[in-house]
């Protein structure tokens, strides 16, 4: 097993509340850019805490950045002490990682919702990723992103600026050659905790679709709702469609 590192956080919401929320960001993001989630949850009474996955955000560097090491962090990040997440919410990669930790061990977190997550991915999406990061670190100023982006919220354009500056470029780099195949479908199998998917529009770059999306959905665990319109970042493309679908899934 992976050894772990500690995890920065940010929070969001009453400290003191019952109903505790983990966001996890995906590749080449920070735990800040899950602030739609983290200030929505806040206001329906939630304290939502995001953290920084290694090498990314202001997280210890390391040389390991397979899935079950992602996920070998996230086991270690607690609620409270022998306490689990009532929820644990995760995009992309997070959601990968997501999946693992909780299909390890079940009392990590009480149920997920995974953002168009990153279960299967072929060597061709493999390396379309690799190719969109090194242009994002290639470019990273608000005006690329807003270029890229633009419906994105000005906080998300600011956020995602910092977040790619913070990045280690040779962490996600390796994050995508360390992870051949990258497949945590044995996981999503054995899930056994509720885990709902919100997935981006399939006519657009979901990478949660097709047969993949039915294989996983054959565990009973799982529901899907799909955002129309957004791409792979639905809170950042269609916030307020993405932010319904997740007050829906958990009514």
């Amino acid at each position: 097993m992976a050894t772990p590192v500690t995890l920065p956080r940010c929070a969001w919401g009453d400290p003191a509340s019952a109903r505790r929320v983990l966001l996890v960001h995906g590749l080449g993001s920070n735990g800040a850019l899950m602030w739609r989630f983290g200030s929505a949850l806040a206001d329906d009474g939630w304290h939502a805490v995001a953290v920084d996955l290694r090498g990314h955000g202001t997280a210890p560097r390391t040389l390991d950045y397979t899935i079950a090491a992602y996920a070998a962090d996230l086991s270690a990040t607690r609620a409270a002490p022998d306490a689990p997440w009532d929820l644990v919410i995760g995009h992309s990669l997070g959601g990968a990682a997501s999946t693992v930790a909780a299909a390890d061990d079940p009392a990590w977190a009480r149920r997920l919702v995974l953002i168009d997550p990153g279960i299967h991915l072929s060597a061709e999406s493999r390396e379309q990723t690799r190719l969109g990061q090194q242009d994002s670190f290639a470019d990273p100023t608000p005006e690329a992103v807003r270029a890229a982006h633009p419906s994105w919220h000005e906080q998300d354009v600011e956020l995602k600026v910092t977040s790619v500056r913070q990045a280690s470029p040779w962490a996600v780099d390796q994050t995508i050659l360390q992870n051949s195949p990258w497949d945590v479908r044995d996981a999503a199998a054995r899930l056994r905790v509720p885990a709902h998917v919100i997935a981006a529009d399939p006519s657009l770059d979901s990478i949660f679709s097709g047969e993949g999306a039915r294989e996983v959905l054959r565990n009973p665990a799982f529901t899907m709702s799909v955002v129309d319109g957004a791409g792979h970042s639905p809170h950042r493309d269609k916030p307020d469609e993405t932010i319904a679908q997740l007050r829906e899934a958990l009514a």
